[in-house]
């Protein structure tokens, strides 16, 4: 598909790096609200979950609308903490790290799960499934220092 041969290389930039960040988070959040959490504008491309965690510092509910990788048809999801190839861990990262147990908008439908941080062979068996499934995280895991956090969401 050229197209998404298209979005990938451009998604591996250090240009879109820059500006993804501000600008597809918000245009999600606004598209999700309006057809009631029904349609996520990225989700064209890679499937998308709106994640609601509580804040690691605030206590806060933070939503984050992020790619996922569905697992079992829909009963656990793999995300990625790539921060589009920045450096530092995204701060939902953070807040599922202080409080696991969160909630995702998958489809239409809120579901309450709970977050498994990756780690050793069932990671590095993970990641090789998310770079076959978006290749650009090779990119932007080269172009940091730190290891980009895997967490696999259940349903509770």
């Amino acid at each position: 598909m050229i197209g998404a041969r298209i979005v990938q290389k451009v998604s591996s930039t250090r240009g879109f790096a820059k500006v993804a960040p501000h600008v597809i988070p918000a245009l999600d959040r606004a598209v999700h609200r309006i057809t009631r959490g029904k349609v996520l504008l990225s989700a064209q491309m890679l499937p998308g979950v709106v994640l609601t965690s509580t804040g690691a510092r605030s206590g806060l509910p933070r939503r984050t609308p992020l790619a996922c990788m569905p697992e079992e048809e829909g009963r656990t999801w793999i995300l990625i903490g790539s921060n589009f190839g920045r450096d530092g861990h995204p701060a939902w990262t953070a807040n599922l790290l202080a409080h696991p147990e969160a909630s995702v908008s998958w489809k239409g439908q809120d579901i309450e799960v709970t977050a498994t941080l990756l780690t050793g062979e069932e990671r590095a068996a993970v990641w090789k499934t998310a770079l076959a499934f978006w290749p650009p995280y090779a990119t932007y895991q080269a172009r940091v220092e730190r290891e980009i956090r895997l967490f696999r969401i259940t349903r509770r």
